[in-house]
């Protein structure tokens, strides 16, 4: 089942999510607050929701730093992802792979960026773009996990990379414009 963000709202009170799935019309999916922060609405800001497959994940600060979630939509539950957030870093901007696996976001340390995938199965999160002082954004994987896209600020322009799973630019062929 494909699924396609057409409005995405989160809020203090209540999160409403409207989706696009198989039978073709908008379903609005209402999950409710929960004071412990536990499920997706809480009191803290939560940020740059993005939806595959039944996985919501974004960034929120309800513990105190501004950390990944990751939420199960079907069983409407939070996932734990051991080993991922560190206090010492700002992450932003995450993205999943359909099948759940794989999430791909950014962090900042100390003023710099990099781009970093963190494996569910495996609960290991490794660097694809080690702290560099160029920019980072908008990191985005792929429904199949197999390559990952981003933007990175290079002699004064926005540049769009696309590398594997491992980090390995790859060489997208060009028609000629």
């Amino acid at each position: 089942m494909k699924i396609r963000v057409q409005h995405s709202i989160i809020s203090s009170i209540l999160t409403m999510i409207t989706l696009t799935g198989c039978a073709s019309y908008p379903r609005l999916l209402n999950f409710p607050f929960d004071s412990n922060g536990r499920s997706l609405n809480s009191r803290s800001s939560e940020l740059s929701p993005y939806i595959a497959g039944e996985f919501i994940t974004f960034i929120s600060d309800r513990n105190g730093s501004q950390d990944i979630y990751l939420f199960n939509a079907k069983t409407r539950r939070l996932i734990d992802l051991p080993g991922l957030n560190a206090f010492d870093e700002i992450a932003l901007n995450p993205t999943i792979s359909e099948d759940g696996r794989y999430l791909v976001f950014m962090v900042v340390k100390q003023g710099q960026s990099g781009l970093y995938l963190y494996d569910r199965t495996t609960q290991q999160k490794r660097a694809l773009i080690p702290q560099i002082k160029k920019e980072i954004r908008n990191p985005m994987i792929s429904s199949n996990g197999e390559r990952i896209v981003f933007e990175t600020a290079n002699n004064g322009q926005w540049d769009i990379v696309i590398t594997d799973i491992r980090g390995n630019p790859l060489n997208m062929p060009t028609n000629n414009i």
